[in-house]
């Protein structure tokens, strides 16, 4: 239960952003995943610099279409359990882990200690 109740003030952005997008939720497993709607625009613009086709917010995956969320699932549930184990916290320990491997140099994105987590499934 635990590792519902830790990542969920994430969780409840994440469903406040597919209800806002108009994206449909529905539950797969122990996450919820929305695609469509207006995330198409709105993905680009939360992405830093870059423009994510899916984003994980606590147990929300958010995608641009059905095939990138086909696509991307399995890298985006990595990012789930991470959530399940930093909480609330995940997305400062995710810049910080960018901050960090900009600081050595290396690509923030694909260095970031998450990603590469991420990449390995």
């Amino acid at each position: 239960m635990l590792r519902y109740i830790w990542p969920s003030p994430l969780s409840l952005v994440g469903v406040l952003i597919a209800t806002s997008c108009r994206a449909p939720l529905c539950r797969r497993d122990h996450t919820l995943e929305a695609c469509g709607g207006l995330l198409p625009r709105l993905l680009p613009r939360i992405g830093f610099g870059m423009c994510p086709a899916a984003i994980t917010l606590g147990h929300v995956i958010l995608a641009v279409d059905q095939s990138t969320l086909d696509l991307w699932r399995l890298h985006e549930r990595v990012h789930v359990a991470q959530a399940e184990r930093w909480g609330p916290f995940f997305p400062l320990a995710y810049a910080v882990a960018s901050a960090m491997a900009w600081g050595r140099g290396e690509d923030p994105y694909s260095q970031n200690c998450f990603e590469r987590e991420a990449q390995q499934r």
